[in-house]
């Protein structure tokens, strides 16, 4: 009986070696993820190349499985078994994080953390404590609004303003002390600031008597970004030249775990 070839099927392996289906679907999740969570089998199609069969074959798979829900448009969206695979890699990441937010303690002495944007919020996933007495926590878990806060004004200032606008008019500003910006304008003057320094403050915004320093963490798969915290005392002026390399570096290291695709070869 003659038996057909692997290399006709959406189940071929690729040139680089993995399964082409499981590829294509995963760049089509990726793609519908950039384009806002919804997008028609048509925009795939551009974007991606692909042919509409091939795209419709790929997407009924998903839909079956939970990861797409197709709308009452006909358009499709994110399915909700994400959440669960989203919730549990962002676990992972802050224990990845850890060992590396612990370095940066050993360095400047004060507590790291590291944050996520998810949504409209920042989302702290791991944090190492300062062993002074006098330290900073952070719940791990936290959810904070991105304007009051030193991670929030790393993350975006990756953003175009008109984004970062968009943002700000649908959490509003509230000030969680009498440091804190309110305004839009005074917020993308911060970011223009953190774009030109390499590096954002969060100077009693969020906490009165605690100052922050934060970077990006670059190429993450998820916008992410590292702090050091503690009290405006000892997070002086003075402090940053020493602080902020240390943080750069350690962005860096997280960047280059991060970003490996396939971390260690199965």
């Amino acid at each position: 009986m003659p038996t057909s070839s692997a290399s006709t099927t959406d189940s071929a392996k690729s040139s680089s070696g993995g399964v082409q289906s499981l590829e294509r679907a995963f760049d089509l999740l990726e793609r519908m993820a950039d384009a806002g969570g919804e997008v028609g089998l048509s925009e795939l199609s551009a974007s991606s190349g692909l042919p509409l069969p091939t795209i419709h074959r790929l997407m009924r798979t998903l839909v079956a499985c939970g990861y797409v829900r197709q709308q009452s448009n006909r358009r499709y969206a994110l399915g909700p078994r994400l959440i669960r695979l989203g919730e549990s890699s962002a676990r992972l990441l802050g224990t990845w994080a850890r060992p590396y937010l612990a370095r940066l303690v050993e360095e400047t002495g004060e507590t790291a953390n590291m944050a996520l944007l998810d949504g409209d919020e920042i989302v702290y996933v791991a944090q190492v404590p300062s062993k002074h007495s006098m330290r900073m926590f952070t719940e791990v878990g936290r959810r904070v609004l991105p304007h009051s806060t030193g991670v929030g004004k790393a993350l975006l200032a990756a953003f175009p303003d008109a984004e970062v606008r968009a943002l700000l008019a649908r959490t509003g500003m509230p000030a969680a002390t009498d440091r804190t910006i309110t305004t839009p304008e005074g917020f993308l003057a911060a970011l223009a600031e953190v774009r030109t320094a390499g590096y954002a403050v969060d100077d009693n915004e969020q906490e009165i008597g605690v100052r922050c320093l934060a970077v990006p963490v670059p190429d993450s798969p998820t916008a992410a970004a590292i702090s050091i915290s503690g009290p405006a005392g000892r997070v002086t002026e003075s402090a940053t030249g020493k602080i902020v390399p240390a943080l750069q570096q350690v962005a860096a290291e997280l960047s280059e775990v991060l970003s490996n695709p396939g971390g260690t070869t199965v």
